[in-house]
């Protein structure tokens, strides 16, 4: 992306010469309390030390002070839907809800009030055309990129052919857990493994019928699209039945310290997906300890710094904040408007370079966004965890995934929605 000259030389100026007035407006749509409590806690605190990071240490973003409007959802798609209501008019500029059912609710309705919203990791899939869906981004890698880099390790696992393997798939059975499925169905036929679809019920603690199943059955491999306690209780159950932990791959809403300390060492081996690193081992985190932690500013305890979902969170933050400096700049203003930050998302290059400066190179994958593709190239590791030092270790590098798989099904997908809804696509 080239921007020209006189743009930054007047928001450079702009900056400079003007006070504080204002906001940037980020809600967050949190749930701390509720089924999945202890998990949106986590994420919750790490998007707001982030923000909280940017106004301590550098006065905001392009001088002008970020606002982070928190209102609990308790993971509700209806109270979701009613936060969104009622912070739309402070002046938000992007919404990532952490609800793949919030998502769905929020669509049309971002589409309809101007307001773009981030989905990292979770959402519909097929938002991934902007030419369809302006307003939504779900950028570095989204679930049909996560079925895929499943597929992908196991097949470097078995020398590139899973011909004959059995897959056995564990899902929340919602709109969140079915979001794989078309992709699995369409990489099993094409690998030639056979896949099992089990679908377990919100919050997930019952789940005895389909490791009776699994036992019965043996698959060679098990991946899990769980969130909350139902990672909690199908890690046991794997346990219980002596199933293989390495062979057991989690999506990386499956992967977090929360879903594997509880079994103790019966967890050590198991996967999971992930875009982006674990731990504190960043110049960054220097800054979050100092500005915000030792400060007493943090959202939370602090304890949690650096784990999987803070650290998901956190990075949540940093794309929409980059963001907004590239709209900034585009605009020659410091006080961007939520058309101003769509602009932003559609233009943001994530680089080395763009890492480096934050204090967090290597911590995701470089990316580059455009109208064509509000998605990113989909790149996605694999870590796992060690119980004995309680620690997830990233054991592949950020790896493409099969758009030639997923881009068939990414522009069925958003044909049929535009159908539906009578939108012409199109760039601009």
């Amino acid at each position: 992306m080239k921007l020209k000259k006189l743009a930054a030389y007047a928001v450079a100026a702009t900056m400079a010469a003007s006070p504080v007035l204002a906001q940037l407006v980020f809600p967050s749509l949190s749930y701390r309390t509720g089924p999945f409590g202890a998990n949106g806690a986590e994420v919750a605190d790490g998007f707001a030390d982030y923000m909280t990071l940017l106004n301590e240490r550098d006065g905001g973003i392009g001088g002008v002070l970020t606002n982070v409007i928190e209102c609990e959802t308790g993971y509700s798609t209806e109270k979701g839907v009613e936060c969104y209501e009622a912070t739309k008019g402070e002046g938000a500029l992007i919404y990532q809800p952490l609800s793949t059912g919030m998502t769905y609710q929020l669509i049309p309705k971002t589409a309809a009030d101007g307001i773009p919203m981030l989905t990292t990791g979770y959402g519909r899939t097929s938002v991934a055309n902007g030419a369809v869906f302006p307003w939504v981004f779900n950028f570095p890698a989204n679930y049909w990129n996560g079925a895929s880099a499943a597929v992908n390790y196991m097949l470097a696992e078995n020398d590139g052919s899973l011909e004959g393997k059995t897959v056995a798939l564990l899902y929340h059975n919602s709109a969140y857990g079915k979001e794989p499925i078309p992709t699995l169905e369409a990489l099993a036929e094409m690998y030639g493994f056979d896949l099992t679809l089990l679908p377990i019920d919100s919050p997930g603690q019952e789940q005895k019928s389909q490791w009776l199943q699994i036992r019965r059955e043996s698959p060679d491999y098990a991946l899990l699209w769980g969130w909350g306690v139902m990672n909690q209780v199908a890690i046991q159950e794997a346990s219980n039945i002596r199933f293989p932990m390495e062979n057991f791959i989690g999506v990386w809403w499956s992967g977090s310290e929360n879903d594997v300390i509880p079994a103790g060492m019966a967890a050590d081996g198991y996967k999971a997906l992930t875009f982006h690193a674990v731990g504190t081992d960043f110049p960054m985190f220097d800054d979050m300890q100092k500005y915000v932690v030792d400060a007493g500013l943090a959202a939370g305890s602090g304890e949690n710094v650096g784990t999987v979902l803070y650290n998901r969170g956190m990075y949540g933050a940093m794309l929409a904040a980059e963001a907004a400096k590239v709209a900034q700049e585009m605009n020659g203003v410091a006080q961007i408007d939520a058309a101003m930050m769509r602009d932003g998302l559609e233009n943001l290059v994530v680089t080395d370079e763009t890492m480096a400066a934050i204090g967090l190179q290597g911590f995701g994958p470089n990316f580059e966004v455009s109208c064509e593709n509000h998605g990113g190239p989909g790149l996605v590791a694999v870590q796992q965890w060690n119980a004995a030092d309680q620690k997830w270790t990233i054991i592949t590098d950020f790896e493409p995934t099969d758009m030639e798989v997923i881009q068939p099904l990414i522009d069925a997908d958003s044909a049929a929605y535009a159908a539906e809804n009578g939108i012409e696509p199109g760039c601009n």
